[in-house]
């Protein structure tokens, strides 16, 4: 299935590494125009080194007022990947204030903000839009240390929900991915050891963890028209992990 994507203005979170960085050049690919905002600018410099043709805003979207700053004239986008995200694992009974607000800051916080702010352009414009948020199976199923996580990330679908249902009349879609441990280069790192990997793997009918190209394809797919009548769902890239 080919999809197209020339005249449609993209704007990922978290571009500069991992599914972020794939899904900007996957965009690209797909012909769109494309802005990569993450708060690191070595990595922006590195993906414009990649990607000549991106725009890039360097901001620390957990920052209300410099989000507001960063794209009050960002301009047109048809397109939003909220992607930005942190995962700090703690125990539960070890949870610290400073874990659970940073987490909720950014996983929650700035994701409804920027959409916010892309929305209502779209809806101004009224040519309509997608949205992709990032999630996780961790939205849907406990994990042991992930606590704040798993909140963060439940807290992420169910405002998906409630963004499609306000922005569904004025043509906007609004969907979340929900991945299992996808191998990033962190991810290879932090699941490489075969006696962390093997009890997660276990719960996968498929026997792997994702690749990153899996996740990506899926938000392609959901920011396309062939996806035209998909809106309010959270779609996990799981290898049935939630089925088992």
């Amino acid at each position: 299935m080919e999809i197209c994507l020339a005249g449609k203005r993209a704007l990922v979170t978290g571009a500069g590494k991992g599914i972020g960085r794939a899904t900007v050049k996957a965009l690209l690919a797909c012909g769109a125009e494309v802005i990569a905002v993450t708060r690191t600018q070595s990595d922006l410099d590195s993906l414009v080194q990649e990607c000549p043709k991106i725009l890039t805003i360097c901001a620390d979207l957990s920052n209300w007022e410099a989000t507001e700053k960063a794209l009050k004239d960002i301009g047109r986008v048809d397109l939003l990947v909220n992607n930005a995200a942190v995962a700090l694992l703690e125990p539960f009974l070890e949870m610290t204030e400073g874990a659970i607000d940073k987490s909720f800051d950014i996983n929650v916080k700035a994701m409804l903000h920027v959409s916010q702010i892309i929305a209502k352009g779209m809806k101004c414009r009224g040519a309509g839009g997608a949205i992709v948020n990032l999630s996780s199976q961790a939205s849907q199923c406990a994990l042991k240390d992930h606590a704040v996580y798993c909140a963060t990330k439940g807290a992420v679908d169910m405002l998906t929900k409630v963004m499609a249902l306000e922005l569904g009349p004025h043509k906007i879609r609004v969907n979340t991915v929900n991945p299992t441990v996808v191998m990033t280069a962190m991810g290879r790192i932090g699941w490489s050891d075969p006696a962390k990997a093997s009890g997660m793997l276990s719960r996968i009918p498929l026997g792997r963890f994702a690749e990153v190209e899996d996740v990506v394809n899926t938000i392609i797919f959901l920011l396309s028209d062939k996806s035209a009548m998909i809106t309010g769902t959270a779609l996990p890239v799981d290898g049935g992990f939630l089925a088992s």
